[in-house]
């Protein structure tokens, strides 16, 4: 074929990633007879590239084509009679287009290529995500079901159903009130019973609403209904959380600068797996005015102080009033920064963000920054409730922040927690921390996960999805320590990890969850 050019373009004064290109291109190889349809394509592109001026895509389909030819039947350009010198100035052309002066070699051989297999990482989870790990928007259809049921079952009305006072109000409390919404077996009832002697049991209508008909191990399920493991657990449980970093009445400091109000133990749910099981008695408890008046004062006083943390129990179970006395004080206070407030309660009961606590949150984050802290362990739990409370939220504060916890048979995959940190991110949530669940309390050791599977599932995020969407791994012992590898010092005789604090250098007993253990039959599998 004549060429229509009679410049001849040196294939050295190409960049890298050109001269890659090429060379692959013209590469000798037997190669098998082109169909005419590829040809007569590859010529078509080739003459849109030359007419085509300010575009740089027909040069990038001439390449692909190219290329897709060469990969194929291992034909070069020349072979299926297309000009050398013509193409060269195609690519010439690309570079001198684009606004970056990236090359088509830098294009189609490479970056393209990059695409493609990254790609084919996230495959699985493109493919199984919705089957593997549903969202509550992707569940939709059977939680309008289940709460149908419910409320038939409770005789509750719209209203108390869009209430928080009507969802704690008609709040499940033992296994026989269970029975009337979910088909158990008496074993597992029994087991409830036997809980809920020693601990208690909260679930909101709205939350059992999205436990999923005849998932064995469902993840609503594992969160809020008490097996009998909770009391067959043998062990000794560690000292009460921060009972050693207690320096004032209800106060908590872990760290120089930051100090944590613990408010009340109330919850709208207990979950099972609660780090705080010994703060949560027998019965609620909201403190008086002057016990607040303690805390407070501490904080006034320590003027080194800059980050205060309101939590319980939940923050949120306080009233609205409550919570505007607290904020309106610490916004009083000079040294005082940040406020940070502590609450699962939009995920159980979304019912509670309303307009007046919105006000709230407003007009003290117009004073000095005050960020949400939540805590969404699986996708199941976010629903178009819980979403949209969470956008009002984003509206009236300065940051909203997750921190899961990895529970086994919860988010201990790939693909759930991935799921989840993206979801979180499209709820206008952060995801912040993933804590290893706690060691302290032998009643949910069978709800823990092995910190290698923690660690793999994290760093397998690294390059696959966004990157502020990956939490750090964290686990608790006497402060937050990060799982980061060089982090881990060693495994002693007993099997535990050893972990270096960051900020001292002190090191830690942290006892692992043992492989063994974790692939045992567990949860609602034990009551088929």
């Amino acid at each position: 074929m004549q060429c229509e050019t009679e410049e001849n373009l040196d294939i050295n004064k190409m960049d890298r990633f050109d001269r890659r290109f090429f060379e692959f291109l013209y590469q000798k190889s037997d190669h098998k007879k082109v169909p005419q349809k590829d040809i007569d394509e590859a010529k078509e592109w080739l003459e849109l590239s030359k007419t085509s001026n300010k575009l740089t895509k027909p040069i990038v389909e001439l390449f692909v084509k190219l290329k897709n030819i060469k990969d194929i039947y291992g034909a070069s350009p020349k072979d299926i009679g297309v000009c050398e010198d013509e193409i060269k100035l195609m690519a010439s052309k690309h570079k001198n287009i684009d606004e970056h002066n990236v090359s088509v070699g830098g294009r189609v051989y490479s970056a393209l290529q990059i695409v493609q297999d990254a790609n084919k990482r996230v495959e699985d989870y493109v493919s199984y995500h919705k089957t593997k790990a549903p969202s509550g928007f992707e569940l939709q259809n059977q939680m309008k079901k289940n709460r149908i049921k419910i409320q038939q079952k409770l005789n509750m009305s719209d209203d108390e159903w869009n209430s928080y006072a009507g969802q704690i109000k008609y709040a499940i409390t033992s296994g026989e009130e269970l029975a009337q919404i979910l088909e158990i077996p008496q074993k597992l009832i029994d087991d409830i019973q036997r809980v809920v002697g020693v601990f208690r049991m909260r679930i909101s209508p709205y939350y059992a609403s999205l436990i999923m008909p005849g998932v064995v191990n469902d993840p609503i399920l594992l969160q809020s209904v008490p097996t009998g493991d909770m009391v067959d657990n043998k062990g000794i449980n560690i000292e009460p959380v921060a009972s050693d970093h207690s320096p004032a009445r209800l106060i908590d400091q872990f760290y120089p600068r930051v100090a944590t109000i613990k408010a009340t133990n109330m919850c709208a749910m207990f979950c099972t797996y609660c780090l705080r099981l010994d703060h949560i008695s027998d019965k609620d408890w909201v403190s008086s005015k002057n016990t607040y008046e303690e805390a407070l004062d501490y904080i006034r006083q320590d003027t080194t102080l800059r980050d205060v943390l309101i939590t319980g129990g939940d923050a949120l179970a306080l009233s609205n009033k409550r919570l505007e006395y607290l904020f309106e004080e610490l916004d009083k206070i000079p040294h005082i920064k940040i406020k940070r407030i502590g609450s699962r309660i939009p995920v159980m009961t979304p019912q509670r963000i309303d307009d007046k606590f919105l006000e709230i949150c407003r007009k003290s984050n117009d004073i000095k920054p005050l960020r949400f802290v939540t805590q969404i362990n699986t996708v199941q739990e976010i629903t178009p409730e819980v979403k949209e409370a969470f956008k009002k939220l984003s509206k009236v504060t300065s940051a909203i922040l997750n921190q899961a916890v990895l529970l086994r048979g919860i988010n201990d995959t790939k693909i759930k927690m991935w799921k989840l940190s993206e979801l979180l991110q499209e709820c206008y949530i952060r995801p912040y921390y993933l804590f290893n669940c706690s060691f302290r309390n032998p009643e949910f050791g069978h709800m823990r996960v092995p910190i290698s599977v923690g660690r793999d599932i994290v760093e397998s995020m690294y390059g696959n999805i966004c990157g502020d969407a990956i939490p750090r791994y964290l686990a608790t012992a006497g402060g937050k320590i990060p799982l980061h590898k060089d982090n881990v010092s060693q495994i002693n005789e007993s099997g535990d990890y050893l972990l270096k604090k960051p900020w001292s250098g002190e090191v830690v007993p942290y006892p692992d969850m043992s492989m063994d253990r974790y692939k045992e039959p567990y949860g609602f599998e034990n009551y088929k």
